[in-house]
Order: structure tokens, then sequence, then C-alpha cells
């Protein structure tokens, strides 16, 4: 068979172009030409991400431009770029992709909405990239591919090239950089595919709110009378874990726009966390490892080929990449009508929050803005372990516009369609990280359960004294002492400080977002000091 397909308008002239091909043929081109590709005996394929096993925040750039420079959250996450330096990264890409003898091409969409989905063109050297983003993009049929035209977006995918340290902007030989105008991302020096999943996803973040689309960072799912529920959490707080949920339809595990027609999912696959998965917690996910999956970074059983999901010796990050209907109830197309419940899924490492809360409106927009949790070992560069973060609407690393757009956006459809808002805990009780527990999977599924059948509306509730939520004081499956948090510990009296030292992190978080939000919604934070009267001069010793 000849691959050719044309990509001199991307200024590549390289004549083996092997464009949106099978699963087998790129699992035979990376057995044959990748190191360290294997297959499980599942029928997964390996494959290692090399050096980096983890996303590289620190090195997003941005394109500033008139048509969006007023547009964009400026700073540590959406970091400025001249577009002579883009020009010089992706001539630099360019050069790279020209020198093999053969590359791969993947086209698909973003978003399950025909009217919003944007054309996406991922162009890259390895086979398993173009596996991951075969999995991740909505596949076209063969008629649409034929018609595909041109891409809204472009991937340039060079990872294995580094970007030049002494090029002006640059600070490390990583660099992932946008121009939303030329709709192009130049990726060099990371191999790691998750960037181009959240590459695409940040091009959505800037362009949905244009058209009033709230887009998010969330997991979905729906009952049977479509009666969807959104999870938000960054990595390793459980989206994708309680999403894939038996008697509920997935939606999609982690990327979702909510129009005035109701929720559509972004992407065409689920990328699972699968560092001590089993069967037995997790069996959505354990069964759609087969053939056609990506696994990054997991370590076989010599002989058996078994993977041993526990071993982390290369990364905490391991993950499995798979196409959406690998999961037996996903529902296609993956879209719903408008969220009865939205559930925000915190990993809280001070073991302070409660597993489960209930959000008046003004509380909603707090947390949504707030977006407190811990990051997990494995999810970035660096991250050895928990460590409590503030990341603005469960994934400021992803958005591009300032938080109150997408707050803004929330609230208004929070309104108009009378979700209800819960908060949960998926991290520490009976102590902070070191000395409580995680809370265990089983007590946070019943927690869902009792929210999709209406049980929590329905028992008694306690206020929180530090965070002023309501708190449910009994949930069918889960024992009643832990749902205060404070029963949990042994000394209360370091529960007490730790809950006021938590609650003075997010008020001076919140500090930079006072001016675009109203009084309502400042006042819908925790109290600085709660009622059992922990002194200023308690917590500065403290």
């Amino acid at each position: 068979m000849a691959y050719q397909f044309d990509l001199t308008s991307h200024g590549i002239n390289v004549e083996r172009v092997l464009r949106n091909v099978s699963p087998g043929k790129l699992y035979e081109e990376a057995i044959g030409h990748e190191k360290g590709s294997l297959i499980s005996s599942e029928g997964a394929l390996l494959v290692s991400s090399g050096e980096k096993t983890g996303r590289s925040p620190g090195d997003k750039r941005i394109v500033v431009a008139p048509e969006s420079e007023h547009d964009i959250n400026w700073g540590p996450i959406n970091i400025r770029l001249e577009d002579r330096t883009f020009l010089i990264n992706h001539e630099r890409a360019i050069d790279y992709l020209n020198t093999h003898e053969q590359i791969y091409v993947v086209d698909g969409f973003a978003g399950w909405d025909p009217v919003n989905q944007l054309n996406v063109r991922i162009i890259c050297s390895r086979a398993y990239h173009a596996l991951f983003m075969h999995n991740m993009l909505i596949r076209p049929t063969p008629k649409q591919l034929d018609n595909f035209g041109e891409p809204d977006v472009t991937v340039y995918n060079a990872g294995q090239f580094p970007a030049n340290r002494y090029t002006s902007e640059m600070t490390s030989t990583t660099s992932i950089d946008f121009s939303f105008e030329r709709g192009e991302i130049v990726i060099l020096g990371t191999e790691y595919a998750g960037e181009m999943k959240k590459g695409v996803f940040t091009f959505m973040n800037y362009i949905m709110p244009k058209k009033g689309i709230l887009s998010m960072h969330c997991s979905a799912n729906a009952g049977d009378a479509d009666d969807v529920t959104l999870l938000f959490g960054l990595s390793g707080t459980g989206k994708t874990t309680l999403s894939a949920d038996p008697r509920r339809a997935l939606i999609g595990d982690d990327e979702h726009c909510w129009s005035d027609d109701g929720v559509f999912n972004i992407e065409g696959g689920c990328y699972a966390k699968c560092i001590n998965l089993s069967a037995e917690k997790e069996p959505e996910i354990f069964d759609a490892i087969r053939f056609g999956t990506v696994l990054e970074n997991v370590v076989l059983e010599s002989g058996s080929r078994i993977v041993d999901y526990d071993d982390s010796s290369l990364t905490q990050n391991t993950r499995a990449s798979y196409p959406i209907e690998y999961i037996s109830n996903a529902k296609i197309p993956c879209v719903g009508g408008h969220p009865k419940n939205i559930i925000f899924l915190t990993c809280d490492a001070f073991g302070i929050i409660p597993p489960v809360s209930k959000l008046t409106p003004a509380q909603a927009m707090y947390h949504f803005i707030s977006g407190y949790t811990a990051k997990v070992a494995g999810t970035e560069m660096g991250v050895t372990e928990p460590e409590a973060t503030f990341s603005a609407c469960f994934g400021e690393a992803f958005m591009v516009w300032y938080p109150g757009k997408y707050a803004d956006l929330l609230a208004e459809k929070i309104r108009n369609h009378g979700a209800r808002v819960w908060l949960i805990n998926t991290g520490w009780t009976g102590g902070s990280y070191g000395i409580g527990s995680r809370v265990s999977l089983a007590h946070t599924r019943a927690i869902v359960d009792a929210i999709h059948s209406g049980e929590l509306d329905q028992v008694s509730i306690y206020n929180d004294e530090t965070f002023r939520f309501d708190v449910p004081e009994s949930c069918p499956g889960v024992p009643d002492e832990i749902l205060n948090p404070r029963n949990t510990w042994a000394d209360k009296s370091d529960y007490d400080k730790t809950a006021a030292k938590l609650a003075a992190m997010f008020t001076e978080n919140f500090k930079q977002y006072e001016d675009g939000v109203s009084a309502e919604v400042i006042e819908a934070g925790p109290s600085l000091f709660n009622s059992r009267d922990l002194s200023r001069e308690n917590l500065t010793r403290s």
C-alpha cells in the first residue's frame, strides 16, 4: 500500500506519510521502530514517554497577538511568547519532522457537537503518539475523512527534538507553544503524549467561551432519565474513576463543554491513571485495557507479559489511553442534557474538608474559582508526594481567560437550569497526609450514589464551623463518624489549628479574585477564625 498525503502546505516534504492508519498498523510501527514498545497479555501497547512522564506546565507559552492579547490571563500559567520566537520553534519542529523518512498524521475532531467541534490535525514522528491521539480525538468516518478540509488546529509534535535553550524566551529544552491566531501548537523537548491532549483542550478553553459555551475540566455521566452529573477535579481526584459507573452511561472522563443545548464531550477517548488499578476496584477501566489501548510507562512481569499495576518504579503517573467505546456503557454520541448535579472533587491533604458537603450558589462560585486540591505524585514533573494547591476552575493549567469568565458562565448555567452543587473530598481523613488515610473509594462511591438517588437531600445536616458548608450527618453505606472530619482526629485541638490554617490559605489565595466577584461570593468563603476561638496569636504560633 502506498502512503501519500500532501503536507507541503505545512512545510513538510516527507514522502511517506501514514494518515489515519489502523491501530494494528501503528502497533507494527511501534514494535518495529520504537525502543521499549511491547504488547501486554491483554493486547495493549506498552510505550515509554522517555524522560518526561508528566506534563511540563512551566514550559507552556502563548503568542502575544493583538487579536487575543486582552483576552488572556497572562502570568505563570499563560506565559507570553513573541511571535518571532514561535516561528523559530515552529521551523525547528518542521526541520526535525523533515529529517524522517516516514511520519504520521491523525485527523480528527474535538467536540461531539457538530456545530461547535474543531477539526484537529496531529503531525508526529512516533507511532505511539499517533495511536494515542487516534484514541483521544473523535475518529472521523471514511466520508468525513475524505471531506476533512483544512484543520482548525494543527499540532506539530517534534517532542524528541529539544528546544534551543539559548533562543530568546526559552528557559529549558522543553517548550509547548500556542498561536491561537495561526491555529497551531508546537511541541519540543517532551515525548509525554498528554501534552497533545491538553494542548487541544487549551484551544477549546479559548474558543468556546467566545461563543458563550462553558468549557470544563470535568467528567460527565448520565442516568436512565438523562440526569447528567458533572464531576470537576484535577488529575488524581477521581474524575475518571467515579464517572465510570456501571449504573450510569459515561459521557466522558475529562473534558466537556456546556452549551445552551446541554453537555458534550470534547474527546473521543479516556485517559485513566492506572497506578494500583484492579478489576475489583475499577472494573470498567480494567476491562477497557485491551488491543488498541496505549499503556504509558507501566511495567510488565517478566515472562507472563502481565502488567504489574502496582509497580511505580518508572512513575506514579502510569496511564491508559483507550477509545471511549471501550467502556461498555459509554453514551455514543457523547452528549447529554443539562446537568442535575455538579460535584467538585478535592484531594484534601490536610484531612479537614468533609467527605461530602452541599454548597450554596455563592459557595459554588467561591470553590470553583478557588479550585483547592493537592497535586498527586507523578501528575507533573517534580511532584513526588501530595502538596496543597489552588487551581482556578479545577484546571487552571489549561484555562486561558481570567477565571471569572468561566465562573460567570457556570453561575449563569447553574441558575438557568437549577443544578445542585456538592463538594466531595477524596483525600485524607483521620489526620493530615502522613498521619491519616485516604477516604475509602467504596465510601466515596456510596456518597455519589446517594447524591444521584436524592437520599442526601433527605438527611439531617450540620454546618461546618470553619468552612460553613452544610454537611450531611448520615449517608447510606458510609459510617456516620467520618462525615464530620473533626471526629476522626485523635487530637481535636490539632484539628482546629489545622482547619484555621487551611481557612487562612483559602482567604489569602482568594484575594487575587476579590475585585472581580460580588461581596456575596467573597463572604461564602471560610471563616478565618472558627467558633472554637483560635486566636491570631495561636494561629501564628502553629
